[in-house]
């Protein structure tokens, strides 16, 4: 794949000896959500930045090197440094990981999907840069979160964000009841997410556990090939078979009355 076409030099030292400035940066860079072309869902200048930086911060190191190699790099991927956010990692190596910000370097920060820092463990690394001082910039890119809620129709204003629910079947029922209770006095959008093999579980004990007149919005594999986002109440989801779920990235929202 060939490098994007881009005038800026890929490092601090190239700008200082070109006579700009060395503005060193976090740069939070998303990526995609599913198999779909980047030029989908990633902006051509957003692409650009992504492909000549040398240093980033991953959850996956695997997965980053996927995205990079989606996007096109300045430089063969060997020599892209990829640090990997595990739980292993205390507030020491993130600081000594954004240290060359302080003379000019820019480091991405990506998620294994989506907007880093959003439901993410990336928002440790983020803080850090803040409590140092170190400008932080967010770029454009899809989130899953909010194209679900932008396409569900539901309450856009108040929502809430819960990740995933107990995967006790008992705990689970209670925890949407509570939910949904919170939902029909806040007038509250809930959204949660389950493990991809779990898909099919989940749905069923929405439909089990929510009231009849709660809508619920299924949204299955956002910005790809496999989209299909649909918004019904519980009783009208009983009444048809229930939708193909099983392996693929979905978010659920529901809303009470």
């Amino acid at each position: 794949m060939s490098p994007p076409a881009t005038p800026t030099a890929h490092s601090a030292a190239a700008r200082q000896r070109e006579g700009t400035p060395a503005n060193g940066a976090l740069h939070l860079i998303p990526v995609g959500l599913g198999d779909a072309p980047p030029e989908r869902w990633l902006p051509a200048e957003v692409r650009a930045l992504a492909g000549r930086l040398d240093t980033y911060i991953a959850e996956n190191a695997k997965t980053a090197r996927a995205f990079l190699k989606l996007i096109g790099t300045a430089r063969p991927l060997q020599e892209i440094t990829i640090h990997t956010l595990n739980d292993r990692v205390d507030a020491a190596q993130i600081k000594a990981w954004l240290a060359p910000i302080k003379h000019g370097a820019e480091i991405g920060l990506v998620s294994e999907a989506g907007c880093p820092a959003v439901a993410d463990p990336g928002a440790k690394v983020v803080d850090t840069a803040h409590k140092l001082g170190m400008p932080v910039k967010p770029w454009v890119g899809p989130s899953s979160i909010l194209l679900a809620l932008m396409a569900s129709g539901l309450d856009g204003q108040r929502f809430a964000f819960h990740g995933y629910a107990p995967v006790d079947p008992a705990e689970r029922a209670k925890q949407l009841r509570a939910w949904e209770q919170h939902s029909a006095k806040h007038n509250q959008t809930q959204l949660l997410i389950e493990t991809p093999y779990r898909n099919a579980a989940m749905f069923a004990t929405l439909l089990a556990s929510l009231k009849g007149d709660t809508r619920l919005c299924v949204a299955r594999s956002v910005t790809t090939a496999d989209e299909w986002i649909a918004t019904r109440s519980v009783a009208e989801w009983k009444q048809q078979p229930a939708p193909q779920l099983d392996k693929l990235p979905t978010l659920f929202l529901y809303l009470a009355r």
